[in-house]
């Protein structure tokens, strides 16, 4: 066998550029494993990717795979990787320079995967890796969130809000959530400590001295994030760089986080999920056929959730 079935866009535009059609089968490298797709999740990067706002950013060749959460079984391994074997259950955010999982087949970096937590069937495996990855990176390595500390979440419900909200629980830490009506409930399901519905009130006006902000959203709401920050807080963003000298003028610090693979902390991730700390949320699964419809959910901003792809049984 050397092709495989893959959606793939051959130029850079809307989701009518989405074809399913034959691809070669990934290029297996010595540090690669080569996973049989059961899942892909779709994030708002591949859409953004699809549309071609990133070409400055990153380096594609085109026709390109999109979809950047994969979960699935392990069928060959190159030759210098040892901590994975054929038949092995897994789940990755791959690198995103490389081809993607919306695809009977992925190569992916064995450093960049880890053991799928044994509680998750492939379908909600799919949803975790970056998702919860960025508010990993975000909430643990950027803030250093500690127990005891309050963190503002933006967009609560989305995604990658839904995990940190957990992860935020997890460490300890007092959540205050912003979100739509519809979404309050499951905020409060997840633990969150204080729901403020975004279309009743300015966060603002109800939130004031907390030690992180994530801003998953930029622009307006990361500029009227900066007040509710005590000195020397900490806004993290994943929507666009908070501007430094603005950080310097409210007496806090600032970081911006683009979710990078990371093995070890998919690994330290699957145990909390395994231990029931946290889970993924999922706003609708389609076939891999339907992947344009599945990019329109995404795209139209208000997904409950991660969206999944169902590549194989």
């Amino acid at each position: 066998m050397t092709t495989m079935k893959a959606v793939r866009i051959h130029a850079y535009g809307g989701p009518e550029l989405l074809h399913e059609e034959e691809a070669p089968l990934p290029h297996l490298n010595p540090d690669d494993i080569l996973i049989r797709v059961r899942a892909a999740a779709v994030n708002p990067v591949d859409w953004k990717i699809r549309e071609g706002y990133l070409q400055g950013f990153l380096h594609h060749q085109l026709p390109l795979i999109l979809g950047w959460d994969v979960a699935g079984e392990v069928v060959e391994c190159g030759d210098q990787v040892t901590a994975f074997k054929s038949g092995d259950e897994v789940y990755a955010r791959p690198n995103i320079e490389r081809d993607g999982s919306y695809a009977e087949y992925i190569a992916v970096k064995a450093s960049d995967a880890a053991l799928k937590p044994a509680s998750l069937d492939p379908i909600h495996a799919a949803a975790v890796p970056l998702a919860t990855l960025t508010a990993w990176q975000a909430l643990v390595d950027a803030a250093q969130l500690q127990a005891g500390q309050t963190v503002l979440i933006h967009a609560a419900a989305g995604g990658v809000g839904s995990m940190a909200v957990q992860l935020a629980k997890a460490r300890g830490a007092r959540v205050i959530a912003t979100a739509s009506a519809v979404n309050l409930g499951l905020l409060t399901e997840l633990g969150a400590d204080q729901l403020i519905d975004y279309t009743k009130a300015r966060f603002e006006d109800v939130v004031s001295q907390v030690d992180v902000v994530f801003d998953t959203i930029g622009d307006d709401t990361q500029d009227r994030s900066w007040s509710v920050l005590k000195p020397d807080g900490m806004l993290v963003s994943i929507a666009n760089p908070p501007p430094a000298e603005t950080a310097v003028s409210f007496g806090v610090r600032s970081a911006f986080v683009f979710v990078q693979p990371n093995g070890s902390q998919l690994t330290a991730i699957g145990r909390l999920i395994d231990e029931g700390r946290i889970k993924p949320i999922i706003h609708s699964v389609l076939p891999l056929s339907e992947v344009r419809q599945a990019h329109a959910i995404s795209q139209g901003g208000h997904a409950r959730g991660k969206i999944v792809l169902r590549v194989a049984n």
